[in-house]
């Protein structure tokens, strides 16, 4: 299974971005939980989801810093 691309994720609104955020988080969260109790099938799986955080992670990070260096040169 090859790893998400940054450009699919360029595509979501803000909403749609954070709502993705907050689901991986979630998804890593059970990941740690199934491999403390030694039921986690697919190792991989913690890659794949900390590499789409990263992602998304960056995305809002740049998105933000767009919107204030719009809002100084504004004013």
């Amino acid at each position: 299974m090859p790893l998400p691309k940054i450009s699919e994720a360029r595509e979501l609104s803000d909403e749609k971005l954070a709502e993705e955020i907050v689901a991986i988080k979630r998804q890593l969260f059970q990941l740690r939980l199934q491999k403390a109790t030694r039921q986690l099938e697919k190792p991989h799986q913690f890659r794949h989801a900390r590499h789409r955080l990263a992602q998304l992670l960056t995305i809002e990070t740049e998105r933000q810093r767009a919107a204030s260096q719009s809002a100084k040169e504004e004013k």
